[in-house]
């Protein structure tokens, strides 16, 4: 059992590649922030939605001149033509923009934790392969010091494997070092702002693989050809839904923009007197008033730089959706193609490789102790041995990581090919 080597003063906490993509989505402090913006897009649909204060007006006039003048007390109020509902309008497709974008952050959040989790358990993989690889370089030493002091064999073989066995020793510690970085951007991708340090499962490559565990077919399924899956490959892709709302977005601006042009209407009324000492008959009179009048004539300025800017705007997304959706057939061939291969590389190692290596090593351990060959050969035996289940390890790595690429280009996490055949 592989046990991370430095922690704060925390929880630990291990978890199965759900569960740490559960913690994920439930504690992440950057997507909790893009949540927050839902709420802003709805509270900008009711400001879009407003109507316009009212002023309080009083009037009154001054001096010899205007004493005779009615006194006036009133409001005005100004009215938008056909601007709230296109403002409205434009406010709510903001809204389905924002849940789009947060939708996309989600998703590659959960894409994310997949990759830091395959990585961590990949170093710890390696590491568990090389503390192998030293205890079976001490027993070679132990082995060497055997044969010498039997004199089968001479002293340089005790030197050799202690260098051998030195080398390891490095590597060894370097390795322990990788897992401690692993385990950290497996937590930075969670960041949960709590004392909890997640840590996978000790499930390492080096033992038996349970695909459905890690989330991923199986490398021996019959994969189906590319044209058979492209179609539902690229109809769920977020950055090709939120293009096409951009472009409603920028339509809807459009809008919005062009109706500056349309002149305000402000009404106005209230309340009139006059003092009898000011009247001909001595009489206090009062009354009311009442005034319409046009307003934000476009007389002077018309808006025409906006209005042209909302069209530039407009081609912009235009062209950025049909980008993005020339590009996505590509991506999506890519990584498939990608994980085709990195599955075909990893049968090779289950198969034929890992078998054919593991028969190899015992049997020159076994000629070596029987004195049917030097210690030079199996030590470069040894390290072959090591580069062939490291490299096992990072070709398991690059198979889970490379299907995690191919969900990434899809979008979709739940993407399953049995359903294509």
């Amino acid at each position: 059992m592989l046990q991370p080597l430095i922690y704060a003063e925390t929880t630990i906490k291990k978890v199965y590649l759900n569960e740490a993509i559960d913690a994920a989505l439930k504690n992440n402090i950057d997507l909790q922030a893009a949540r927050l913006e839902r709420n802003i897009a709805k509270n900008n649909i009711k400001t879009a939605n407003r109507l316009q204060n009212p002023s309080f007006d009083a009037f009154y006039f001054m001096g010899a001149s205007g004493n005779n003048e009615p006194k006036q007390l009133g409001v005005s109020e100004n009215f938008e033509i056909a601007k709230r509902s296109a403002r409205k309008k434009l406010a709510e497709s903001n809204l389905k923009l924002v849940e789009k974008n947060i939708d996309y952050t989600t998703f590659d959040l959960k894409m994310d934790v997949r990759e830091a989790y395959i990585n961590l358990v990949a170093t710890k993989s390696i590491l568990f392969t090389l503390e192998q690889q030293k205890e079976l370089q001490e027993e070679l030493l132990d082995i060497a010091r055997s044969r010498v002091k039997s004199h089968k064999s001479q002293d340089i073989d005790v030197m050799q494997a202690e260098i051998a066995l030195n080398q390891m020793i490095t590597q060894v510690n370097s390795a322990r070092v990788s897992v401690n970085k692993a385990l950290a951007d497996f937590n930075k991708v969670i960041n949960n702002p709590e004392d909890v340090t997640y840590d996978s499962m000790d499930k390492l490559f080096t033992e038996e693989n349970n695909f459905e565990e890690m989330m991923t077919p199986p490398p021996d399924y019959n994969f189906p050809d590319f044209d058979q899956i492209v179609q539902k490959a690229i109809d769920n892709r977020f950055d090709i839904k939120i293009a096409k709302q951009e472009i409603d977005v920028a339509e809807k601006n459009m809008t919005v923009v062009a109706r500056q042009r349309i002149p305000d209407i402000q009404i106005s009324g209230g309340y009139a007197y006059q003092l009898g000492r000011y009247t001909d008959s001595g009489n206090f009179n009062n009354g009311a008033y009442a005034g319409a009048s046009l307003v934000n004539i476009p007389l002077f300025y018309n808006y025409s730089p906006e209005i042209q800017n909302a069209a530039l705007k407009l081609k912009q997304t235009e062209l950025k959706y049909t980008s993005v959706k020339n590009r996505a057939v590509k991506d999506v061939s890519a990584a498939y193609e990608r994980f085709l291969t990195a599955a075909d590389n990893l049968n090779h190692y289950e198969k034929k490789i890992i078998t054919d290596s593991e028969k190899l090593i015992e049997t020159s351990k076994d000629s070596y102790e029987e004195g049917k060959s030097d210690i030079t050969a199996l030590i470069v035996m040894k390290q072959s041995y090591k580069s062939i289940i490291i490299g096992y390890s990072q070709a398991l790595a690059e198979y889970y990581n490379s299907w995690t690429n191919f969900l990434r280009e899809v979008n979709d996490e739940d993407f399953t090919l049995t359903e294509n055949l």
